[in-house]
């Protein structure tokens, strides 16, 4: 009989680990961004930021993957988003232009930090509840973060570039502009927020299907998508996560998407305590 028990390999709990091994990584460079804004650093922050989105993908991927999915493990990926893509591109936010407005700045800043703690503590309740499937119910807290890091970035890199460039000619201007500097992440804080927390759909990638595109042309498409990041990374990286954080509200705004219900979300503790008085 004792011949005929298999043992679990070794193998076996290192790749349980490994799941959460990569969301440490996601904690890392969320924390590291803090450091850098504190220092001046803005550019390594607002990259710092983007690393830990690459982690923040690849720790699900990996998990799913290898079959190791836990609830310790989506308890502990909502807790290092909190770090990466709430309170690391507040700090952003605060340290590279909000403190000139004093109080309304670092109160702003707070605003988007407790939406972005109550958008990820919805979606674990929903995700509890099976009602996380498809369409996003409010903006992502990582397209959020990506939002000012990615603004950061840009200006950051636009203030390096030489007299001659197209850059420098066109985008420049608008950009570097001082009353869009000062007011850029002004109004952008509180937005931010509030689609964080709003009842909008957002469309997620799970919801993009390719059967119908043949797989030579989508190989083709992702070549010159890859190609026009590579030319300006900063600027259509800003392009891309601006245009994703409107989608939402201008699908809602023409009728294509309609605002979801989520009061349920504080029910399932009340009927399982009735359910205990019973």
């Amino acid at each position: 009989m004792a011949n005929s028990i298999i043992k679990r390999p070794k193998l076996g709990a290192a790749i349980y680990i490994l799941p959460n091994l990569i969301t440490t990584g996601n904690l890392f460079f969320g924390f590291l961004s803090v450091v850098e804004s504190l220092q001046g650093k803005f550019g390594w922050a607002a990259a710092s930021i983007f690393l830990a989105s690459i982690f923040d993908v690849l720790d699900g991927r990996v998990a799913r993957l290898t079959n190791t999915s836990s609830e310790f493990g989506v308890q502990y990926d909502s807790l290092c988003d909190l770090m990466s893509f709430c309170l690391a591109p507040a700090i952003l936010m605060y340290q590279y232009s909000l403190k000139d407005f004093g109080r309304i700045g670092w109160i702003l800043c707070f605003v988007f930090l407790a939406c972005g703690a109550l958008r990820l503590a919805r979606f674990n309740v929903q995700s509890s509840i099976g009602k996380a499937n498809g369409d996003f119910t409010g903006l992502p807290t990582p397209m959020a973060g990506a939002v000012p890091a990615a603004f950061v970035a840009l200006s950051t890199h636009l203030r390096t570039l030489s007299n001659d460039g197209l850059l420098q000619q066109y985008i420049s201007p608008i950009v570097l502009h001082a009353d869009i500097q000062m007011f850029f992440l002004l109004l952008a804080a509180p937005l931010l927020a509030f689609l964080m927390v709003s009842n909008v759909t957002f469309r997620s990638h799970k919801a993009l299907k390719f059967k119908n595109i043949k797989p030579f042309r989508l190989l083709v498409i992702a070549i010159i998508f890859i190609g026009f990041i590579a030319y300006e990374p900063e600027l259509f990286s800003f392009l891309l996560f601006f245009g994703y954080a409107l989608t939402g509200p201008l699908e809602w705004l023409l009728g294509w998407k309609k605002a979801v219900e989520d009061d349920d979300i504080f029910q399932a503790d009340d009927e399982e305590s009735s359910e205990e008085h019973q």
